[in-house]
């Protein structure tokens, strides 16, 4: 029986950081995923996950990460890099967030990190609706590192076999999957909602 419901935040409540980073590639020149290729380099130890992790504080990653980068053959503008990626809300999904609230328990798992600690207004009343919330830079673990998942459970006292959780990477999928959750890959925002509504129902059901 499904108790939980657990989202991302990033490219899930909201507009994929991806694509943020594609208009930002096109705009310098760079080729069309490089920034995404780049964070795939030893992806639990480099500038952006430590950055994640709070390891790093902002100006040190600004260092480290324009260095990965020309390591790789690019020139790039971390400042600027991380500057396009505050995404829109996805009013759909939002609203999901609310129909959930209403008959589960619920979490946001984000990966982030600490430039300003004060979210937009309208992000901080998402991320009121939810019972916890898990944040990387809080922790100094993130996601796919199971413990990430497992603190979720913990902290709603469910077990992960009652919880379906939203994210749009199969990254992070994977650890979520073999815990026992039921999870879902949110691509495309309406059919990642068809397919959550067919697991936990209409709220008329």
């Amino acid at each position: 029986m499904i108790r939980s419901v657990m989202f991302d935040f990033g490219g899930v409540l909201t507009t994929s950081p991806f694509a943020a980073f594609e208009r930002y590639e096109r705009e310098q020149g760079l080729p069309i995923g490089s920034i995404r290729r780049l964070n795939a380099i030893n992806p639990d130890a480099n500038a952006w996950a430590r950055l994640e992790r709070s390891e790093l504080t902002f100006d040190a990653f600004c260092q480290e990460f324009e260095a990965e980068a020309r390591a790789a053959g690019l020139l790039l503008d971390a400042r600027a890099a991380l500057g396009v990626l505050e995404g829109e809300l996805r009013p759909e999904m939002v609203e999901a967030v609310r129909t959930c609230a209403g008959r589960f328990r619920t979490a946001c798992l984000t990966n982030n990190f600490r430039i300003d600690d004060a979210p937009r207004p309208e992000v901080a009343e998402v991320l009121g609706l939810f019972d916890v919330v898990l944040e990387s830079r809080e922790l100094g673990i993130r996601k796919p590192d199971p413990r990430f998942y497992t603190l979720a459970c913990e902290r709603l006292d469910v077990h992960p076999t009652q919880v379906v959780y939203l994210d749009d990477l199969g990254v992070n999928l994977k650890p979520a999957r073999e815990l026992g959750m039921t999870t879902i890959k949110v691509a495309d925002p309406s059919d990642a909602l068809a397919e959550l509504y067919r697991v936990i129902g209409r709220p008329s059901d």
